[in-house]
């Protein structure tokens, strides 16, 4: 079996695999709470949202439903790209969402991991680019359909807002999402709290391993979204060869993949039966991990440029991708 956790610079353990909790998008995942409480049961002890995904209050609920002890549960939570001008209030505002009197690191039960923090919430920035607030729109845009972005702040004075929660012990952990090399690097100039983590989208055809490379070489860790890259993934002739002789789905060996190379993944499934599968994940020969690596291509398949070669905002040289 993988790994059940992994080790965070700030001593402390997270679990290898979570579940995404932001909405879904068919109709019978509408009740987010639902499927959570099937996912915590099922034994994910990490659950990751955001507050712009408007779910932190189906979080609480689902932990509330679920009978687990909240100090056993690892939540992740981001801050609202719109929020950068009152950062101290949009913490105070997800861990009332969350009814939690912190920011989480912790857990995991079906691969056998007792609680290992005490139920604390980490904090991401989700984005290095900061929307403008003024109209009261988590996605402002422009007259010409691009999005409304501000200068007033930036990610280093924000990260500076996350390192004070983080030493008052509200935040047990603080990291940032969809940072590169060159983000990270502007970062590190003035920050006193190396991140936790980096959330970023990984999967086979998006192997980022310049930047895995550069975040071990920082203790940086990474947790990948969008970690099974979608149907365009799960389908490649080579996946679906390399879990038959698994006897496994390619989603197990997808995550079995990511568990090898030492990244957190944060798949989603409302399917109970799919949530099971996903924590059951095999251990891929050093040969299997090396070709499913060489699918890599670059490809991102959550988070492609828009119509004006943008993603959020920010060209993909802005965001150093």
């Amino acid at each position: 079996m993988s790994p059940a956790t992994f080790k965070l610079n700030t001593g402390a353990d997270i679990p290898a695999i979570g579940i995404g909790a932001s909405p879904a998008k068919v109709p019978e995942g509408k009740d987010t709470a639902r499927w959570l409480v099937t996912a915590l049961k099922a034994g994910y002890r990490h659950i990751d949202t955001a507050n712009i995904y408007g779910t932190e209050a189906a979080v609480a609920e689902a932990i509330e439903s679920s009978g687990v002890p909240r100090e056993e549960i690892f939540i992740t939570t981001k801050l609202n790209w719109t929020k950068h001008h009152c950062i101290q209030d949009a913490i105070e505002e997800s861990l009332n969402n969350l009814k939690t009197t912190y920011i989480d690191l912790v857990s995991h039960a079906s691969l056998h991991q007792g609680a290992v923090d005490d139920g604390a919430m980490k904090y991401l920035l989700h984005w290095p680019q900061c929307a403008d607030s003024e109209d009261g729109s988590d996605f402002p845009k422009n007259p010409d359909g691009t999005y409304k972005l501000t200068t007033r702040y930036h990610f280093a004075d924000s990260w500076k807002q996350l390192e004070l929660a983080y030493h008052r012990g509200t935040c047990r952990a603080i990291g940032v999402s969809n940072f590169s090399i060159k983000t990270l690097e502007e970062l590190s100039l003035t920050a006193e709290v190396t991140p936790a983590i980096n959330q970023v989208e990984m999967h086979p055809y998006l192997a980022q391993n310049e930047l895995l490379s550069y975040c071990k070489g920082k203790g940086i860790m990474i947790a990948a979204y969008t970690p099974g890259g979608r149907n365009v993934v799960r389908s490649d002739p080579e996946i679906a060869q390399i879990a038959t002789r698994y006897d496994a789905t390619p989603t197990q060996v997808i995550l079995a993949w990511h568990a090898a190379r030492g990244t957190v993944a944060l798949p989603k499934s409302i399917n109970e039966t799919r949530q099971r599968e996903n924590l059951l994940v095999p251990d891929l020969q050093d040969k299997d991990v090396e070709r499913i690596t060489a699918l890599d291509r670059n490809e991102r398949v959550s988070n492609a440029a828009d119509s004006h070669g943008q993603v959020y905002g920010w060209s993909f040289e802005q965001l150093g991708w």
